[in-house]
């Protein structure tokens, strides 16, 4: 794996200064720029053109003309295939320079951000491999008689809004199903993270990706919501809070768009009684490092039996307190900064109405002592926490877990259902059968056993306000999909050979 310096800043995208549209670099309708400040050094990393009405008009009306008119929706699936598994591919030779942006941006640890690509590679090679072997199109036999088929089309133009914690990862999993469907796509980046939008662009003019297929722009929240409430824009894919979420879906509401939500979460891990305390803990404390905590799907209400409480905060105290905060770039980091000043004043907000609620401090609640310059913060464990607390009831996003107990095993699955969240969840216990049990009685879109576990190929996504619909798998490429019925007197030539 390559070795980067923090101090080696180098961009490796080009075109900053413009934006990927109708399969060309055009030239903003402003100088308004986005700059994108190092996570670790606090100086000025990127700065992108901020896309303004008439960019994000230009973008839609290239995505709508491809759509459209375009070769793209009319290729066979197998042909698009072939332009995701090259996408893939480059993505994977651009494995460097994704490495070399990410912990910049958002605070992963480069040893993490090395593997980006070759997850993203995975995901448009899931997506190539789905040509072939789903049921794009299944016979029917019409009650009325005659012959019927059922065909899954392209739902049209998409609009995909990434965030900023896992840009590669996030723009794989809605490009990928979205192209092998035949749809359009404008890209709006996150203004905090976009630089794997340019190297996706990037990556899509060097494999000939047809003009207007993948439209690429950097934007705030005003000029994005332009892109949410245009009708030429068919279906919006949004990750991101679910206060955003709540907006983006009553617009959608308002014009009968398609769209899918991954959204926020609030995610507990159930320890039950015959668990192994020590083990779970450093289980716990090794998952919330990842991305400094800047995951949606974080295991952060950690419930235990009332009894074994103290024991869980003392061993999840230990775990945390040992992890070397410091410099992405440096093999020996266990975690790196938070992504923006902001984000970090949002985390200890939260740590101080932890303390301010009486909940018991246990390890960090500060900034780390020997660093002077970054935006880090030490990871914390609360203890008798009220699940009813705003600690324990709204999402953090930084790396502060929440020790809460409760009075036996019904009662902790009350407590992990307490909640408007529903994203995922963990079982703690030797016993499979009883992990199954209790699994079964959580209201979440994921469980793990004996750990924070998750599988994008098997369906991603949250109850409750933790979002609508799934991503990766089958069940994430279904929303990119209508479903067509076509009640023909007979059949085409390709069936008259079938019996119904």
């Amino acid at each position: 794996m390559t070795t980067i310096s923090a101090d080696e800043a180098t961009l490796p995208v080009q075109h900053t200064d413009r934006f990927f549209i109708g399969g060309e670099w055009v030239k903003p309708s402003s100088d308004s720029t986005i700059t994108v400040i190092d996570s670790h050094t606090e100086t000025a990393y990127l700065t992108v053109a901020e896309a303004q009405a008439p960019d994000m008009d230009r973008a839609i009306t290239a995505a709508k003309e491809a759509f459209d008119h375009g070769p793209w929706p009319r290729l066979t699936h197998a042909e698009r295939a072939t332009y995701l598994r090259a996408l893939g591919d480059e993505v994977v030779r651009r494995s460097g320079d994704i490495q070399q942006m990410w912990p910049r941006e958002s605070g992963v640890l480069a040893t993490v951000a090395g593997f980006a690509a070759g997850g993203a590679k995975h995901t448009f090679d899931y997506y190539a491999d789905l040509a072939d072997t789903f049921q794009w199109e299944r016979t029917a036999k019409p009650g009325r008689g005659g012959f019927g088929l059922v065909v899954k089309e392209p739902v049209g133009v998409v609009g995909a809004i990434i965030p900023w914690n896992a840009p590669m990862g996030l723009i794989s999993m809605k490009l990928a199903p979205a192209l092998i469907a035949g749809c359009t796509i404008i890209l709006k980046s996150s203004p905090e993270a976009p630089g794997e939008g340019y190297l996706i662009a990037e990556a899509a003019e060097a494999v000939g990706l047809p003009a207007g297929v993948l439209n690429v722009i950097t934007a705030d929240r005003e000029v994005s919501e332009l892109l949410v409430r245009d009708p030429r824009v068919d279906k919006i894919t949004f990750t991101g809070s679910t206060a955003a979420g709540r907006r983006i879906a009553s617009i959608c509401g308002e014009r009968i768009a398609r769209v899918t939500l991954e959204l926020g979460g609030k995610s507990a891990a159930v320890i039950l009684d015959d668990a192994d305390i020590e083990s779970a803990a450093l289980a716990l404390a090794q998952a919330e490092c990842l991305l400094s905590g800047q995951v949606c799907a974080s295991l952060t209400r950690i419930v235990v039996s009332r009894p074994r409480h103290d024991e869980m905060l003392e061993a999840l105290a230990s775990a945390f307190s040992k992890v070397k905060v410091g410099d992405p770039f440096d093999p020996a980091s266990q975690m790196g900064p938070l992504a923006a000043e902001r984000q970090r004043d949002r985390v200890e907000g939260y740590i101080a109405k932890g303390i301010e609620i009486g909940a018991t401090l246990a390890t960090g609640g500060g900034r780390p002592k020997d660093l002077d310059r970054g935006w880090y913060i030490e990871p914390t464990v609360f203890g008798n926490v009220d699940n009813k607390s705003v600690i324990a009831q709204e999402e953090i996003f930084g790396p502060v877990l929440s020790v809460i107990a409760a009075d036996d095993e019904a009662d902790a699955v009350r407590i992990a259902n307490e909640t408007i969240f529903g994203l995922h969840g963990a079982v703690f216990t030797p016993d499979v059968e009883r992990a199954r049990e209790v699994a079964g009685q959580m209201r979440t879109g994921a469980i793990g056993h004996n750990g924070f576990k998750s599988d994008f190929d098997m369906g991603h996504g949250g109850f409750k306000q933790s979002g609508i619909g799934r991503e990766g798998g089958i069940d994430g490429l279904l929303p990119f999909l209508e479903s067509k019925a076509m009640l023909l007197d007979e059949p085409t030539a390709r069936y008259r050979s079938v019996e119904l």
